[in-house]
């Protein structure tokens, strides 16, 4: 079935969300886009071929979507959420749903009884991290006792850490740091600047005790975009270790074995098919099959589109939730405190909130 969307605004994030939908259209489809003025609104509608409208009773009267997409700053996110649930129609936020602890707790005070919002974190449905993800939960490392992530940053980082420990709302013990360093830093969200001049870079290392599980958070200033700096991943359990895409555990008690997690991806080389990824296998077992096969999408974009189709299935009440306000509240809760310590020098340590109940 096709998954249809609304969207609020019209930045980067909502272009993301249309150029997805152009790219499976039997998949997903915008019904239409809010967008601040008219002149912007027919911006959209010119290159993307959806409707546009001034506010979210408009789009709700031409069509009633499976939910609408909120995708504004982080200071309008709040109230574009209370606005969608006012209208008694599921929300999928962006991240952070609100960008501090007052306005979480405000959040979720005003429409965290309602069911009505699930948040576009997308990390562990990307092909890799689900991959591990499904290994962790399958017992072959035994219990999941830390986990250490270097790779993206604050709450996306905090809900792989959560996510691959398993450890929910508990409290957590946060002590952080923050150095600079030269590095240099030739590529951006804008693209190559064409300057290799080491600058002055940020790295914030925090542990996340949550009482017998931790957490290693390891972030520096445009990792997500600088390819002088590799992503690690790392899962310790009870019975072996997870470190990328090598894993290694006992098979009996005198006998550690060394396995490899294996992408197929095809159009490389003389394989002449589409540029795709197929699958991920384990020990000649597929644990991870691309939702999208056939489309040509990128890791990233795999994993977005598949969090905008189980927004879609949960709304219809055909699926399971992809994942609920109370645990991107949680994310950030913890993200904030990494920021708190960092700051300080001093331990942070998480309370229970209302969206743990």
């Amino acid at each position: 079935m096709t998954t249809t969307f609304g969207a609020i605004g019209s930045g980067r994030r909502t272009r993301f969300f249309l150029r997805l939908a152009a790219a499976v259209p039997d998949r997903l489809r915008v019904s239409g886009v809010v967008t601040r003025s008219a002149e912007r609104g027919e911006e959209v509608t010119a290159r993307w071929g959806v409707p546009a409208f001034r506010t979210v009773g408009e789009l709700l009267r031409h069509e009633r979507p499976d939910y609408v997409a909120a995708a504004v700053p982080w200071a309008a996110m709040p109230d574009a959420i209370r606005e969608v649930a006012g209208h008694r129609t599921p929300v999928l936020a962006e991240t952070p749903p609100a960008p501090d602890l007052a306005g979480l707790r405000g959040l979720w005070q005003d429409v965290g009884g309602t069911g009505l919002v699930q948040v576009a974190e997308q990390y562990l449905l990307m092909p890799g991290h689900a991959a591990r993800l499904a290994l962790v939960r399958e017992g072959v490392i035994g219990e999941p006792t830390s986990v250490q992530v270097s790779s993206t940053h604050l709450y996306h980082a905090v809900s792989m850490i959560r996510g691959l420990l398993g450890v929910g709302f508990d409290a957590a013990e946060v002590r952080a740091g923050a150095f600079e360093a030269p590095l240099a830093d030739p590529l951006t969200f804008d693209g190559w600047s064409g300057d290799d001049t080491p600058q002055r870079r940020t790295t914030t290392i925090a542990t996340l005790d949550f009482g017998g599980r931790m957490g290693l958070y390891d972030f520096t200033d445009n990792q997500w975009w600088n390819p002088l700096r590799m992503r690690r991943v790392v899962v310790r359990g009870s019975r072996g270790e997870l470190a990328d895409d090598r894993v290694v555990r006992l098979a009996d008690p005198t006998t550690p074995v060394e396995s490899v997690l294996i992408r197929r991806d095809t159009g490389v080389d003389l394989n002449l098919e589409l540029r795709d990824l197929k699958h991920i296998s384990f020990d000649g077992r597929v644990v991870y099959r691309n939702p999208f096969d056939g489309a040509g999408l990128s890791d990233d974009d795999i994993a977005v589109a598949d969090i905008l189709e189980r927004t879609g299935a949960w709304a219809r009440q055909e699926g399971p939730p992809p994942y609920p306000l109370a645990e991107a509240c949680q994310d950030h809760l913890i993200s904030i405190a990494i920021g708190e310590a960092a700051r300080s020098g001093t331990p942070v340590v998480t309370g229970k909130e209302a969206w743990a109940g």
